[in-house]
């Protein structure tokens, strides 16, 4: 049998020469030594993630359109006919007081006359009511069924949340829309 390159037996020098470049060596100084270690930059990653997410504050924004108002005071309704209802609200701390052309609106929603409107049942204002004097005062006349528009003014002191549910409460009674388009009004 013909010996072949692979069965030749290694010799004691080469068999020896293996053995020393196998052998893990120290390293040498100023040559880096074994890998990069990501871990503790992974931790630093992953604290600041997480104080970013809890940092983060999600606001949800609901916009309606509305109209800012307008300096000379009764200058955003100056398209309306002057048989329209120009109706406006009032909200004051003891309750909301309604106007149309035709003057103030009585306490009860029953005729022109003086007082709040719609008073404050207790500590809380009597949203339903608001709504049914609104959809009586519209569906009054029937040149005031086409209108949309109303001025919300609010005293100093009323808070957001009030001005937007009686903002809510003369836009629609649940089935039709009564005063859609809202305008501000300022205090004086």
């Amino acid at each position: 049998m013909a010996e072949t390159q692979d069965d030749v037996p290694l010799s004691a020098a080469q068999r020896s020469r293996i053995r020393r470049l196998s052998q893990p060596r120290e390293p040498d100084a100023g040559e880096e030594a074994g890998e990069l270690n990501v871990i503790p930059y992974l931790d630093i990653i992953t604290n600041i993630l997480m104080f970013v997410l809890a940092s983060i504050s999600v606001t949800f924004v609901a916009s309606i359109e509305t109209t800012p108002p307008s300096i000379g005071g009764g200058k955003v309704r100056a398209e309306l006919q002057s048989k329209a209802l120009n109706l406006s609200v009032f909200v004051t701390g003891q309750g909301v007081s309604l106007k149309t052309s035709g003057g103030n609106i009585a306490t009860g929603c029953s005729d022109v006359g003086s007082g709040i409107t719609v008073p404050k049942k207790g500590d809380d204002y009597d949203y339903p009511s608001l709504t049914a004097c609104a959809k009586r005062l519209k569906n009054a006349r029937d040149e005031f069924k086409t209108e949309t528009q109303v001025t919300i003014t609010a005293n100093p002191g009323v808070d957001y949340k009030t001005i937007i549910d009686v903002m809510d409460a003369i836009r629609s009674d649940g089935q039709e829309e009564l005063f859609p388009e809202v305008h501000f009004g300022v205090a004086r």
